[in-house]
């Protein structure tokens, strides 16, 4: 689904599973984090709630993490956080 810089593409169906995972939570999330995990060379979910807990993401990324895209549960729009 993505050309990626990363060690493989993260395919439609997981993304498209990720995405219902959000919208169907009790939790009130509006975001999905994914996230490049280095060591273990996979694709990492996080689901996030607020667009201030948003701007605060990248601070608490591991070192072997790295944010690739933010994305908009509902309208299914990327974010930018610049």
């Amino acid at each position: 689904m993505f050309k990626t810089q990363f060690g493989k593409a993260l395919d439609e169906e997981t993304f498209d599973s990720w995405m219902e995972k959000g919208r169907n939570s009790n939790i009130g999330y509006h975001y999905l984090a994914i996230i490049w995990n280095t060591l273990e060379e996979d694709y990492q979910s996080a689901f996030i709630e607020t667009r201030e807990e948003l701007d605060k993401l990248p601070i608490h990324l591991g070192l072997q993490e790295k944010l690739v895209a933010i994305y908009d549960l509902y309208s299914e729009s990327r974010i930018s956080l610049d």
